[in-house]
């Protein structure tokens, strides 16, 4: 285990970044609503952003990280915060929506060339995505980097860093709630989905039998346990919104269909 003192530098990296970046997002909708043609930004949206913020805040900086530092249970509460919560809050708010608002015509078209890259669209990939999401989850509860991570700040960083990004990368490739380069049918989203899911209920029930690297059998039990029941929870969340969706993109054609019928 490393010092607190490395321990607090970490966490202070972590604040400025979520500092850096919520002031980005209030400033984007500043701009946005300055433009008479756009409707004002919805408060809703500020809120997920802010309560997503908070949510990774819990988890990387104060009592909640210190204690998962040294406490497998407390570690798993903010894996749930910053891998699951935090970027479906995130996701929520339609950062991306709101970029391509604030920005001119000019880079706003950039900025959608980029999305349409190939690079782009291999990462919102649902395959690509769960495999970064739940391999890495793998990667770090079967293998010696749970405990290499405890001993060296540049790995926590990075492996902290790999968990939110994965997880937000998993999350707007299931449910589209910005733009993107190509709309997977909801057939392959939620096939992928269901193998994900089996697979990070898998690795629960085998960290409950195989703790990580220095961590004490009852502790591995308890955060198994609140990794799989946790995680469904949120997981229940994206489930609801992406069959929501799917419902409402099949409305439509069921009205016609019926129209069509009450004419015959």
């Amino acid at each position: 285990m490393y010092s607190e003192t490395n321990l607090l530098t970490v966490a202070n990296l972590f604040l400025v970044a979520t500092i850096f970046f919520t002031f980005m997002y209030v400033s984007a909708i500043f701009l946005s609503n300055r433009k008479p043609h756009l409707q004002k930004w919805p408060l809703m949206r500020l809120l997920f952003w802010l309560t997503g913020v908070l949510s990774a805040c819990i988890a990387l900086a104060g009592p909640l990280a210190e204690a998962g530092h040294h406490d497998f249970r407390f570690h798993m509460g903010g894996h749930l915060l910053l891998g699951m919560l935090a970027p479906l809050l995130i996701a929520l708010s339609a950062p991306m929506t709101l970029l391509l608002r604030s920005l001119s015509t000019k880079n706003a078209k950039r900025c959608t060339y980029l999305l349409k890259s190939r690079f782009a669209r291999f990462y919102v990939n649902p395959v690509t995505a769960s495999v970064l999401n739940i391999g890495g989850l793998w990667l770090l509860y079967a293998t010696p980097l749970f405990n290499w991570m405890h001993s060296s700040p540049v790995l926590f960083f990075f492996v902290h860093i790999h968990i939110f990004a994965a997880g937000y990368l998993f999350t707007i490739s299931i449910i589209y709630i910005d733009p993107v380069s190509h709309r997977h049918n909801y057939t392959y989203r939620t096939v992928v989905f269901i193998a994900a899911l089996a697979v990070h209920g898998i690795l629960s029930k085998y960290i409950y039998t195989n703790p990580p690297d220095g961590v004490l059998a009852s502790q591995a039990q308890s955060g198994a346990m609140l990794m799989y029941y946790g995680g469904d929870l949120i997981d229940l969340v994206l489930i609801i919104l992406l069959f929501r969706d799917w419902y409402q993109s099949a409305k439509p054609r069921q009205q016609e269909e019926e129209a069509c019928l009450s004419t015959e």
